[in-house]
């Protein structure tokens, strides 16, 4: 393995480092972790890691059970045998809708798509959205009321709650609190209201651990009136990011994230992106330039950016590093007239949101590329609203508790014990999908009702009113929240439909209803609803606070604990999701846990490394966790991913019996400093803990140098980059001899020639890719793919057919990171189909690489050949035992068109083949030849930034052979002569000369 220079891209620490490890991975396929002696964790442990994987993919077996197949005898109406149906619907997550688009099969959902019409996806998706056909299926879900642990009827709860209910309409209410999930529902904020009138000093408030209370404070405190910002990045041309994940884990992310990739064509005007942050993000992953800062100190870095901005010299200490970046983004901002976007994340303090709405105001962005909404219709909200909550409920002033959604036993910051006062009220009902950490202390555990089997409506980012129609009819005896609450009123009879059908007619009138609801539901959104910009607000008059020094330099001794969302499980909410719990995570490449993720000059002043067990103490509480080290974290800084550590989220997140996954860190959040806090003690205590990481695995190795005799960098040729004036000089120059040589490619044989009929082909743009993993989620979707669990991830065993690898450059305690999808290359020349003795893989004449699965014995010689290492061998019947009761509902997530595998068989990339068909039929049937965008694949189809493009070559016009003629389009190890029918699209950044260091400037 040659020396890494400053200009390599590496995976991971290993690699840098040349580690024993890291060539061993190089050397052999699958890890040699003896995974099966569980004498490195406990017993209790190791269990629980195998019975992820038993509950989601069945015990191992060679055969099938026999099973009998009876027809339909009656077809449904409108139902059409083999062809899909399609339904607008949407999803709400922490009060903002996600507008969706759900392929239905014989009466049930298969496979979830962005809805096509609506502005906030234009089709895109992203991981949560994806992974929701297999929440719905879930067998852990809750599946009828119960009460002290006993399963009960609807009708025994109302009538049980009757009385308690009818004491408190004598007292007003004043005993009855409801805690509820943030909504946007105008459905469930008429039954609040009703439910006010009734109860008229009751306590209702809205509980959401990863709120957007200081989004709101900020603007109130910059406007007078809270506002929501909406950003329109197609109108900026520098964008700055203050530890605001835009292109990934943030409101209107998939907007966000089509509207940047539209300015990152180099042959137009390029955009500009700084982000300053702790941890690694995605948009940290795609700037122009980052700069690693501590959380606490953003607030001082954008009040000395205000003052450099307007020309005053900034207040706070700030070292050479941060000054210099500082003056390179006021003097970019300044320059632009106005088309610039400064943006602040959720997890900031109101004042970084108020400073960067008046930064933002002086540059004349606002109304532009920066707008405003006016945020009416408010309930208590936050910490607060929890706090004022639990004092009641401690004071024994609230006699009936009602916990719709959320999960404050579990999520609540770790100094407003939820938990504790919850079991000082006498009637107290929970209603959620599980029985959680919150339904299991309740009196009464009510199931709640999945957004595919119900009714409702909530508001997108831009406040247009989205629907909600069930796929269908519920698989338990669930009702909705909308449904609960209508029966507390004592309207037990409306159904979900007609209780939204009566808040909508409503809002907008019954003149002409019946066809607007029509076209509503078919678009899944009411047209012209989206809220109408203010008019540039005046901004008011407040003070920041003296701030502190700024510097990129810590020692570590003060530690910084930044708490993040989770890629995968978010709050904590989707922890009993396998196919989200197996998703790496695009930065740490973590599966099925979190960590400790520390920088590693930071984990060197610790005296710990990777795998360590340590105990961190903050404000006088402890956890115990383990470290992952992540170049790019952000010296003297620590970041936690919240939504582990579960107790009762299900066989596969943890249920109470076992081990939970990964580790609480809501035993360290606290409601004074929810996004981060300072002071932290970390100590090295006994223990190894096994990280299931990805990052090494599969990676390609090292090859020959025919033309210099030598063995290059192999990541230089992976991977190719560039920027603006290395493209303005040589628009190919990621096929220029520097980058790739080689003598004339021959082959053995006679090639097939592709003169006519389709060649199908793909393209991923490297410029647009952000890593959102929005494509791997939906390749696990549509093709059945398998959950292994943690046990064989650790050995190399996951059976994504997309992977992302993720790659880094320069010093590792401030490395530039990059994204790159990798999938079967098709390779017209394909060294799988050279060596396989059965012929089991071979390739079709319009060049795909197909796989007969009924061949293959199993030899694994077309995987050892591959030099892309994108074959996954199915070592287990993952689908086994599904017959099992608790099990049944699993069946429901499978896609139909693609073939359920059993074990001893390859898998891979098809590039959809099914699809393919697909579109075939259907443009036979309608007479015509295919057109170009006929067909997606389900990567590209969920890829918010468009950076996959699929097609036809031979189609004249075709988007996907526009950009293979692209000058910079490359093949991967195209020296090896495979001739692969997936090229990437070269990535050029937009750097600011002043700040690339001399040593990379061009002459």
């Amino acid at each position: 393995m040659p020396p890494l220079t400053e200009q390599s891209y590496w995976q991971s620490l290993g690699e840098l480092a040349g580690s024993e490890e890291f060539k061993k991975h190089l050397e052999n396929e699958f890890r040699d972790i003896d995974i099966e002696n569980p004498s490195s964790v406990s017993r209790r442990r190791f269990m629980q890691l195998m019975g992820a994987s038993i509950t989601l993919a069945g015990l191992t077996s060679c055969r099938w059970e026999k099973e009998n197949i009876l027809p339909q005898a009656v077809r449904g109406e409108g139902v059409i045998p083999g062809f899909p149906r399609r339904f607008a619907t949407s999803m709400e997550i922490g009060g903002v809708s996600r507008p969706l688009l759900v392929t239905s099969r014989d009466g049930r959902p298969t496979k979830i798509e962005g809805n096509p019409l609506h502005a906030a996806s234009l089709g895109s998706s992203d991981t949560f959205s994806q992974g929701a056909i297999l929440g719905m299926c879930d067998p852990d879900r809750a599946k009828h009321p119960t009460a002290d642990g006993k399963e009960k009827s609807w009708d025994d709860f109302f009538a049980a709650i009757k009385p308690v209910l009818d004491a408190q309409r004598g007292k007003q209410g004043q005993g009855l609190a409801v805690v509820s999930e943030a909504t946007s529902s105008e459905t469930m904020a008429w039954l609040r209201e009703e439910l006010r009138r009734a109860f008229p000093k009751m306590t209702w408030i809205e509980w959401e651990p990863l709120g957007l209370e200081n989004v709101f404070d900020g603007t109130a405190m910059a406007y007078g009136a809270p506002h929501r910002p909406h950003y329109d990045l197609r109108q900026a041309d520098v964008i700055v990011s203050l530890d605001a994940d835009i292109l990934g884990l943030f409101p209107d992310s998939a907007r966000l994230t089509r509207d940047w990739a539209s300015r990152r064509d180099p042959d137009a005007a390029m955009n500009r992106l700084y982000v300053v942050e702790s941890a690694f993000s995605a948009t940290g992953a795609s700037a122009d330039h980052r700069l690693p800062l501590r959380s606490s100190q953003i607030a001082s870095f954008a009040l000395a950016l205000e003052e450099r901005l307007a020309g005053r010299t900034p207040k706070a200490g700030v070292d050479a590093k941060a000054m210099q970046f500082i003056d390179a983004v006021a003097d970019d901002l300044k320059s632009r007239g106005g088309r610039v976007a400064v943006i602040a994340g959720p997890q900031q303090p109101a004042i970084v949101h108020a400073l960067c709405a008046r930064i933002n105001d002086s540059l004349g962005a606002v109304g532009d590329a920066v707008r405003y909404t006016a945020e009416t219709g408010r309930v208590a909200t936050g910490n607060a609203g929890l706090r004022q909550v639990v004092e009641k409920m401690n004071a024994g002033s609230v006699e009936a508790l009602f916990v719709l959604g959320a999960n404050p036993a579990y999520d609540a910051p770790a100094d407003i014990d939820f938990a504790t006062a919850m079991g000082k009220v006498g009637t107290s009902v929970h209603c959620g999908l599980y029985s959680d950490e919150t339904g299991s202390r309740a009196s009464w555990q009510l199931p709640q009702s999945h957004f595919l089997e119900s009714w409702g409506e909530a508001r997108a980012w831009d406040g247009s009113w989205t629907l909600r129609q069930p796929l269908v009819k519920p698989l338990h005896d669930t009702k909705s929240a909308i449904e609960l609450v209508a029966g507390l009123l004592g309207r037990t009879e409306p159904t979900g439909l007609e209780l939204v059908k009566a808040a909508m007619g409503a809002k907008l009138g019954t003149n002409d209803f019946e066809s607007r609801w029509a076209k509503s539901l078919h678009d899944g959104f009411v047209a012209g609803t989206a809220a109408a910009p203010v008019a540039k607000p005046a901004i008011a008059r407040f003070e920041a606070a003296a701030p502190g020094a700024i510097s990129t330099d810590a020692d570590g001794k003060d530690l910084e604990i930044s708490f993040v969302a989770d890629t995968s499980v978010w709050d904590g909410r989707f922890a009993n999701n396998g196919w989200l719990q197996e998703l790496p995570d695009f930065m740490s490449k973590l599966t099925w846990d979190n960590a400790l993720l520390l920088g590693e000059s930071t984990a060197r002043g610790l005296g710990v490394d990777q795998g360590d067990m340590v105990r961190v103490t903050l404000r006088g509480r402890s956890l115990d966790c383990a470290v992952l080290l992540m170049p790019g974290q952000a010296p003297g800084t620590g970041a936690l991913a919240l939504g582990y550590g579960r107790t009762k989220a299900g066989t596969v997140g943890g249920d109470g019996e076992v081990d939970p996954v990964g580790f609480d860190a809501y035993r360290l959040r606290t409601s004074t400093a929810p996004g981060f806090d300072v002071g932290a003690k970390v100590e090295k205590i006994d223990g190894h803990y096994p990280l299931a990481t990805t990052q090494e695995h599969h990676a390609i190795g090292d090859f020959q140098d025919t033309a210099k005799g030598g063995i290059q960098d192999r990541l230089k040729q992976l991977y190719r980059a560039g920027t603006v004036a290395d493209y303005a000089e040589n628009p190919g120059f990621a096929n220029s001899a520097e980058v790739i040589h080689h003598p004339e490619l021959k082959s053995l044989w006679k090639e097939h020639e592709y003169d006519h009929g389709h060649k199908w082909g793909m393209a991923i743009d490297l410029n647009k890719c952000v890593g959102c993993n929005a494509c791997v989620t939906a390749c696990v979707s549509e093709n059945n793919i398998p959950v292994v669990g943690k046990s064989d991830v650790l050995k190399g065993r996951e059976m994504h057919w997309l992977r992302i690898d993720r790659y880094f450059k320069g010093d590792a305690n401030d490395p530039q990171a990059v994204a790159q999808p990798v999938t079967c290359m098709q390779c017209e020349n394909a060294p799988c189909e050279q060596v396989c003795p059965v012929a089991a893989t071979m390739h079709s004449a319009e060049g795909l690489n197909d796989m007969v699965y009924n061949r293959c014995v199993g030899t694994r010689y077309c995987a050892n050949n591959c030099p892309y290492k994108v074959r996954r061998f199915n070592f287990f019947n993952y689908h086994k035992d599904l017959k099992d009761e608790k099990n049944e509902t699993l069946k429901l997530a499978f896609n139909p068109d693609v073939t359920v595998r059993s074990r001893g068989v390859m898998e891979k990339c098809t590039f959809c083949v099914q699809r393919i068909k697909f579109g075939r039929q259907v443009a036979k049937n309608e007479g015509r030849e295919l057109r170009d965008g006929d067909i997606s694949s389900a990567c590209q189809q969920a890829c918010p930034s468009g950076a996959i493009t699929f097609g036809d070559l031979n189609l004249a016009g075709s988007a996907v052979a526009a950009k293979h003629a692209s000058p910079r389009a490359y093949a991967m190890l195209q020296e090896l002569n495979v001739k692969p029918r997936v090229l990437f699209l070269a990535r050029v950044t937009n750097p600011n000369p002043i700040l690339v260091p001399k040593a990379e400037q061009k002459g």
